[in-house]
Formats: structure tokens, sequence, C-alpha cells
């Protein structure tokens, strides 16, 4: 008999983000958020302690549970790393302030990124409840204008609506300049998180030799969800439409419970099974990640030393900001 093949402990051990001109990477020590700053060229760090929300509590550890409270505690997470990395990039205002910016400091000062954050947040949830839940009931009733009850079908035809409008504005939005910089930068990401998982040196050169498409991947989630979410909502009613929003919303929990099981299973294991589901997911990311060039890289390296101190003691850097890396010369060489 052959001997049984080592289970890799680094599979899941480390998770990240990708910011404005930089990456946010999470393990169980903490999360560090590095930025390349758009004055002087040169990477920046912030570290601070993280403890899950699934750590304070075993309720919070069942299957199913862990997924919902892992998506809230991501939720607050990613809000809170945006409004870190665009502290972090080092814009100067130039010019005298309008009167409605003088307005805005007045009356929030230092708390305004917070309220910008909050509303961006909530027009970001709106948004997502007209393209992926309501906007798809309405073309089921559009198509149904045309050809009569389509019975059971209706779920299907629900289902490819929402996944053409996922892929629809994965699309749009990868036109901006700074959100395609934005899919370079995620690139970086999963090409450095594969290099730590296959236990090579973190280098430039190593990471750039790594795949880009991760199958604990955000946009691979999100795909599984909508997939989840067809199955689930082939039970709902259809009597009205404000009536199966609401009944989508109230199982909303449960599809990302059972997506975040699903993904935590096909990232740490590769089998037929989980390559023809994750497929999909996979495919998707080539829109939502980019090849990054050696400086993003860089960056990316830097993030995900400064997120392992234990690891890479040498690396440690103290809590507060600081100055990692002097700015890249012709794109070469990793940062230390």
């Amino acid at each position: 008999m052959g001997a049984k093949k080592e289970k890799n402990c680094r599979l899941g051990t480390v998770g990240g983000q990708a910011v404005m001109e930089g990456v946010m990477m999470k393990s169980r020590e903490g999360v560090a958020i590095a930025v390349r700053r758009m004055d002087d060229k040169r990477i920046v760090v912030r570290k601070k302690n993280y403890k899950p929300l699934k750590e304070k509590c075993a309720f919070f550890r069942i299957p199913i549970i862990r997924g919902i409270v892992n998506f809230v505690d991501m939720l607050r997470l990613s809000l809170s790393t945006m409004t870190a990395s665009a502290d972090m990039l080092g814009l100067e205002e130039e010019g005298e302030p309008s009167k409605f910016e003088k307005w805005l400091d007045k009356h929030f000062g230092k708390s305004i990124m917070a309220v910008a954050s909050a509303l961006g947040v909530v027009l970001g949830v709106a948004l997502a409840l007209l393209l992926f839940m309501y906007l798809p009931i309405k073309v089921v009733e559009l198509v149904q204008h045309f050809t009569g009850d389509i019975g059971w079908w209706r779920n299907l035809v629900e289902g490819a609506a929402k996944m053409l409008i996922f892929v629809l504005y994965l699309l749009a939005v990868s036109l901006i300049p700074d959100i395609r910089r934005v899919f370079q930068y995620h690139g970086a990401e999963h090409k450095s998180i594969f290099c730590y998982e296959n236990g090579l040196e973190l280098t430039v050169e190593n990471v750039r030799k790594q795949r880009r498409f991760h199958p604990r991947c955000g946009t691979s989630f999100m795909f599984v969800i909508i997939a989840i979410s067809i199955l689930v909502n082939s039970l709902l009613t259809w009597d009205t439409v404000w009536m199966r929003l609401l009944l989508k919303l109230l199982l909303l929990p449960v599809v990302v419970g059972v997506g975040y099981e699903y993904i935590m299973y096909a990232g740490k294991h590769d089998n037929v099974v989980t390559r023809i589901f994750s497929a999909p997911g996979l495919w998707m990311q080539r829109i939502t990640t980019k090849e990054p060039d050696d400086s993003q890289m860089e960056v990316a390296i830097v993030s995900i030393k400064s997120a392992l101190p234990s690891e890479f003691a040498g690396f440690e850097v103290p809590l507060e900001e600081k100055v990692l890396a002097e700015p890249v010369k012709g794109g070469e060489g990793a940062a230390e």
C-alpha cells in the first residue's frame, strides 16, 4: 500500500480581500492591510487584532450557523477594511474645500467616513435586492406575459436571470480602470495565498507562477449562493411578488450557511465532485481577477507575511501603520 498523503495544514488558514491599491490578509493571528501609497509609492501596513464572532460562542460554530455568522463577520470586516485602506492611500486634498465639504466637516467631523461607509452599505444592499431578487421575478413575469404559465420552469428562468444579471454586472464594473486595478490586486491575493499554501517561499518569482483562481474566493461563493437559492426558491410560492421577496429574505441565512459549508469543503478537497461544482465559480474569476504586475504581488506578499507574525517572525511589524518597503524598482523582487 502507498503512503497516506499528508494533510496540508496551511489550507484554509489565511484569506484575503483586494482593496484600492492593496490587499488585506486575515489569519487566526490577526488582520493586516498592505497598501501602496499614491504619493510616494511606498508600501504601508496597518495591523489589528481580530477575533471571529464564531470564536466567542460555541453555538456560532455549529455547521450552517457558522456560515451565517461568518457572513456577517466578513461584511463588518470588509467595511472597516475599505475605510482603512482609503485612509492609507496618502491622498492629499488640494484647493479650498467647498461649502458642502465645510458643512460635512462641521457636522460630522472625523465620523464622516463612517457615515459615508454606512450609506454605501445601505445603497449596496438596496441595489443587490433590486438586481438579484426583484428584477429576476419581473423577468419571469415578462416571459409568462408572452408564453403563459410555465409552471415549475419559472424557477429555472428566475435562476438564469440571476446568473445573467450577475455576469453582466461584473463585466460592466470590470471596464472601470480603478476596478480593474482592484481585480489585479485580487489576482495577487489569490496567487500569494496559493504560494503560501503550497509551502513555497513567498517571493515575487514564486507567486507569479501560481494560479489566480481560488476555490474559496468570494466570487465562487456568490455563484454557489445563486445556485443554491435556485433550488431553495423552487419551493416558494409565486402568489405575489412581495410575498416571494419576503420568503427569500427569510431563507437567505439558510442559503448563505449551506453555501459557506460547500466553499470550505471545496477549498480543502480536490476531487471530481468539487471540481465539477466549483468550475462555474472558478470561471467567473476570469472576470473578477486579472493578472497582477510584480509591484502588486509585492504588496500581497507584504500583507500575508504581516498577517502571520509567528511564522514570519523576522518580518514582525508594530500594530501602528508603518512603512515597510521602498518603492519598487523595475517591478523586481519581493518586499522584505
